[in-house]
Parts: structure tokens; sequence; C-alpha cells
């Protein structure tokens, strides 16, 4: 049996199933993988991504922040692929248990996934870092070049920047359904960017799935290992 069809066929036998996923899930959607080789760790900018995009430069810099996050962070008419809908069905079906992901791009509740766990947070949501007022995507996207709330305070992105923590609460719950998982599924990620990769070790069951158009640190352990573009394999399931 290839490993697509051993794949289907752990699906259809579990109703515990958990997908935890990186940038590889959105690259099919349009959305730029930081790591890849075409990504944007790889495109050419006054500061390094990973500096633009840290709590600090924020602070310091925060009309330079959001012309990079304007320009390559937010894509406007990016869409869910077929892993996307995949999920949200598996999820209706009553196999999935969640969806636990790297991404902030909200597509796997445009796919209609109801049970996300969003570990670096969403571009969708964005507050007053004075006054903590809610606000949407069109705030940051339309206007002036720093977004300023009624209080006059800066509006921020809820995403997790470098040099900010994870939301324990949300790790705390991943850690909880992968612990108690039958089958797991990890796509789209290299499993380099941590804590969030280190979830892969409170899986205790014997379904590991990876799926991954390259290798990863994690293959040797993992149950099953699929080299494929992610759509595809969901498309096949």
């Amino acid at each position: 049996m290839d490993a697509i069809s051993t794949f289907s066929e752990w699906i259809e036998d579990s109703n515990n199933i958990v997908f935890f996923g990186g940038a590889g899930v959105s690259t099919e959607s349009g959305i730029p993988d930081f790591r890849s080789v075409d990504g944007l760790y790889n495109q050419k900018y006054d500061y390094p991504p990973e500096v633009i995009l840290s709590h600090s430069f924020f602070i310091s810099h925060p009309g330079e922040f959001y012309k990079f996050y304007r320009d390559k962070l937010i894509a406007k008419n990016a869409k869910p692929n077929k892993a996307h809908l995949r999920l949200a069905e598996l999820e209706r079906q009553g196999k999935l248990r969640a969806v636990i992901t790297q991404n902030i791009d909200g597509l796997h509740q445009l796919a209609g996934s109801k049970k996300v766990l969003e570990l670096h947070g969403s571009l969708l949501r964005n507050y007053c870092m004075r006054c903590k007022k809610p606000y949407s995507l069109s705030a940051v996207t339309e206007g002036q070049t720093i977004p300023r709330c009624s209080c006059g305070g800066i509006i921020r992105p809820d995403v997790v920047l470098y040099e900010e923590g994870l939301d324990m609460d949300i790790m705390n719950e991943s850690i909880s359904l992968i612990r108690k998982a039958d089958v797991l599924i990890i796509g789209g990620t290299s499993l380099s960017v941590y804590p969030a990769a280190g979830l892969i070790n409170y899986y205790k069951g014997h379904k590991l799935v990876l799926i991954n158009k390259s290798p990863t640190p994690m293959d040797s352990i993992a149950n099953l290992v699929i080299n494929d573009k992610i759509g595809y394999v969901f498309s096949q399931i």
C-alpha cells in the first residue's frame, strides 16, 4: 500500500485527528513561505524580515514596520486551497478535533474550520495599544502610514512578533489536544521554529503523519512521511 492510501485509511478509521500546520499550508493559496528559496527571507530589504517583524523594531520604527507588513504579509485576495477545505470537511464529519496553525492568514476559518488554534495570532484582528479597542484589518490596510485609534494610540496587529512569547493558554490547549489525538497530521512546516515545533513531542500515539515538500528533522520519528504538496495530498483522501 502506498503512503497516500495508508494515510487515507488512517483518516477513515479515526474520529480523533489533530492537524498542525505551518506556512506550507498557505503557499498554494499564494502566500509566500518565509524560509523557502523564493520566500521573504531571501528577498532584499533595508532590514532583514526577522528584524522588521520584531517587537523592538515595531516600537522604534512603526512606519517602516507597516510598510513591510502591508506589502508582504497581507494577501487580500488569498483563498483557501484544497488542504484548508478538506480539513474543514473532516471537522464537519466529526473526524478532526482541531487545527493548530502557525499561520496568521485566517484561511482555515475562511474555509469553514471552527476549532482553530492560532499559535501566532491573526492579521484579521487588530487593537489599540493604548485603550485596547479592537479594529478590523481595514484599519491597518487603509489610510495613514501608522494606523491610529480614535484615542490617539497606535493600532497593532494581534500577531506574535519576534521577541514576544506565545499565548500559553493556546499552547496548553494545543498540547492537550495533541496528547489525546489518535492521528496527528503535521503539514507544511519545516519543524524548525520553536517552541511551536516542539509540540510534536507531546504526541503519544502511533499514527504520526508528516506532509511536507522537503524533508524535516523529525522525519525519522514519523510513522508516515509524504514529500509532496499538501493540497495535492489532501485532494486524494
